[in-house]
């Protein structure tokens, strides 16, 4: 798991212990990994993590529903 992924993990679990051991395709929103208001903080991480600003009319929300899902769309660019 790359340190980026490792950091969201992080933030998903501080925030929400009760969510318990995630794996890289367990379905975060099925299992309320995030609340709503974590959301707005959690896009200023993946800005971070990433190294670029990212529009909330450019996303979807199966962009989140998986940690690779997130790694795809918004780390591994910044990785190159």
């Amino acid at each position: 798991m790359s340190d980026k992924i490792t950091a969201v993990l992080e933030f998903i679990t501080k925030r929400n212990p009760a969510v318990g051991e995630v794996g890289l395709d367990d379905d975060l929103i099925d299992r309320r990994a995030i609340d709503s208001l974590a959301f707005v903080e959690f896009l200023y991480l993946l800005e971070e993590l990433g190294g670029e600003p990212i529009d909330p009319e450019d996303i979807d929300v199966d962009d989140f529903r998986t940690l690779r899902k997130i790694d795809a769309r918004f780390l591994a660019r910044a990785a190159n």
